[in-house]
């Protein structure tokens, strides 16, 4: 670890903090720096596209991140069911020591397959999840399909919060 640095909890590590010009405060999010991480898709058409560009971070497409990419993953998978067998099955490479060297597993990211609720089944899967890591549920957004990247939804607040968007 780097001289200054201190280390919290996974979800909030921080970096050197530097002297800021005398002045009036501006934004908080203005002199926050920007959070480094991989979005990587455990099947095809997970969405990680569509974050990597409402949300930011590194796009590492179903691949992980290259030796220049960030560490710092975030699993992403659609709610069908399909999805959340390919994302529990990275989840557990990650359990069993097996993802490469120097990735971290920061969360799991599911992004909604259909407008509504999820069928009991696969919201029990969730469950299941959610009890081994973070997960942070992206809902059914209509604008999306059409190519409208705007800001992130409002129920998505946690996963702004993890990846320093901008609302």
């Amino acid at each position: 670890m780097q001289t200054g640095m201190r280390q919290g909890p996974e979800i909030w590590i921080r970096g050197p903090v530097t002297a800021r010009e005398p002045g009036p405060p501006g934004p908080a999010h203005a002199h926050a720096a920007a959070r480094r991480f991989s979005w990587v898709g455990t099947h095809g058409g997970a969405g990680v596209s569509t974050l990597a560009a409402v949300y930011g971070g590194h796009d590492s497409g179903r691949a992980w991140p290259g030796p220049g990419g960030p560490s710092s993953v975030l699993l992403v998978a659609r709610t069908h069911a399909a999805g959340l067998d390919t994302v529990a099955g990275a989840v557990e490479i990650f359990r069993h020591g097996q993802a490469p060297p120097g990735l971290v597993l920061d969360a799991v990211v599911l992004v909604a397959d259909a407008p509504g609720r999820l069928p009991r089944p696969l919201a029990r899967r969730v469950r299941s999840l959610e009890s081994v890591i973070d997960v942070y549920r992206v809902p059914w957004v209509p604008a999306w399909r059409l190519g409208e990247l705007g800001h992130p939804p409002r129920e998505t607040s946690a996963l702004v919060r993890l990846t320093g968007a901008a609302r």
